[in-house]
């Protein structure tokens, strides 16, 4: 099985495409790969032993821009919109919460990363002169599952998770620009067979267990049907009940593919609704994604939606090379392997029985991308517009941190006080009820719509609870869950 980053990098002008996070390359699976069988919560099907392996998927060609590009310059030239930072503080009300020096100081946000990014450093400070954000107090970097492999450019996943470490730092930083950055790297990915996922775990729980950090981001997942049994997926949870029990809140991304992702074989897609973990487990936070709907100043022109770029033609030209539709939407429905943890009994008529997923959600469309800045080796040094779960995720975590920051320690768990004030229909909670995660794709030259959820008013399986107005989310989850 294999740890898929969740993101998608959409090309400068000059560029053909740009890589998918879901998917091992930028080709859409065509070879017919259906279900053996109706999966069950207690024994899912796999067509061969699984192993949990972190490839990234992300692939760049062409050039970069010289300069990050401006919303309107982006919908000229792509046909689709791009964000800066000030856009997107302003897109989810932070600068009230700046004023007031909410701004992340005093905690730490963890990165967990597969190899990292040898110019992070640099980078962020690029990014941070160009927006005029201040460097963040600390960016520390620690292996503490071993020493990382010394940065190969000519490695495409070493490139791809590099783009996803770039993203994943400028963005958290982008919403909490005080809060202290740990990247986390961890020493595996690359071959099948390589189990990567106890690297990350040893990683996460050294983190905990030593107290240095406040908030996990985890940008990365891989879909249930591909663990051969419940067991193996439990014995890999124990940095989550870790997190639990030392207070520490655990972020993951919901997925990129919508309601369908990838099988074992990393090349076809499921014909049936599947969702991934660890985003699922009820010890972690599930973060979908939106699609906002910004003017030059970041005000919300209508309200955001259900990210889904499936059918969106410029959007799939950008990352597929072709019109599409090939799945490219916010990932989400119920889990085969865990029930209906008791902080979402209020949405029992939405998930049934079972644990659904996202929780919440942010900012993930490519048809909305936000600007990052890299120079790694493998490709040209400039800007490059980034989308996916990959960008939701440091996202929340921000404001996570910020709440932190509010309450003046660790929330740890929150998802019983997000159910919570979802509820009591506390307004930092924006509710998203336009969109759906359906998705199509041909497949052993068949075209196939694997049906999704819709939003809807309240909690969904498309959106979860909705996104967030961050100057009244922010003291009402510090409250809550403090």
């Amino acid at each position: 099985m294999r740890l898929r980053k969740r993101t998608a990098f959409v090309a400068s002008a000059s560029a053909l495409v740009a890589g998918l996070g879901a998917l091992a390359a930028l080709s859409v699976p065509t070879a017919a790969q259906p279900p053996a069988a109706q999966l069950t919560a207690a024994a899912p099907a796999a067509p061969r032993q699984a192993t949990v392996v972190i490839k990234p998927g992300v692939v760049r060609m062409g050039d970069a821009a010289g300069q990050p590009q401006t919303t309107a310059q982006c919908e000229k030239a792509y046909h689709i919109a791009c964000y800066e930072p000030a856009q997107i503080q302003q897109a989810y009300n932070l600068p009230p919460l700046y004023d007031k020096g909410i701004d992340g100081a005093g905690t730490t946000i963890v990165i967990v990363d597969s190899f990292g990014s040898p110019t992070i450093a640099h980078d962020l400070g690029v990014f941070d002169k160009q927006f005029g954000l201040p460097a963040p107090p600390s960016l520390r970097i620690i292996t503490p599952a071993g020493a990382v492999p010394r940065y190969n450019p000519k490695n495409s996943d070493m490139v791809g998770w590099a783009g996803e470490t770039t993203l994943d730092v400028e963005y958290a930083h982008t919403i909490a620009p005080d809060a202290s950055i740990l990247l986390v790297e961890t020493p595996v990915s690359e071959t099948e067979g390589v189990t990567g996922f106890p690297q990350i775990v040893k990683a996460e729980e050294y983190v905990i267990n030593h107290k240095l950090g406040d908030v996990i981001s985890q940008s990365f997942s891989a879909t249930e049907e591909t663990f051969p049994s419940k067991a193996s997926l439990m014995a890999l949870r124990g940095a989550y009940t870790d997190a639990y029990s030392h207070h520490v809140t655990v972020l993951a991304a919901a997925g990129d593919s919508g309601v369908a992702d990838v099988g074992l074989n990393e090349t076809t897609y499921y014909l049936y609704p599947v969702t991934s973990w660890p985003d699922s487990d009820p010890l972690v936070t599930g973060v979908g994604g939106t699609q906002l709907h910004l003017n030059a100043k970041g005000e919300h022109t209508s309200p955001d939606t259900v990210w889904n770029d499936t059918y969106n033609v410029p959007t799939q030209r950008l990352i597929f090379g072709n019109k599409g539709p090939n799945p490219l939407a916010g990932g989400g429905g119920k889990s085969i392997f865990f029930t209906r943890p008791a902080y979402q009994d209020s949405v029992s008529s939405v998930v049934g029985s079972r644990r659904g997923v996202p929780d919440i959600s942010m900012s993930a469309a490519c048809n909305g991308s936000v600007d990052t800045y890299q120079s790694f080796g493998g490709q040209k040094a400039g800007w490059y517009p980034v989308c996916g779960t990959s960008e939701a995720t440091p996202l929340f975590a921000g404001i996570v941190a910020l709440a932190d920051q509010f309450a003046g320690h660790p929330l740890g768990l929150i998802n019983p006080a997000l159910y919570e004030m979802s509820a009591r229909q506390l307004p930092g909670i924006v509710d998203v009820t336009s969109g759906n995660n359906t998705v199509s794709f041909t497949q052993n030259h068949h075209l196939y719509t694997i049906h999704g959820f819709t939003a809807r008013h309240g909690y969904s399986l498309a959106a979860g609870l909705g996104t967030v107005n961050g100057a009244l989310f922010v003291p009402e989850l510090a409250s809550l869950a403090g």
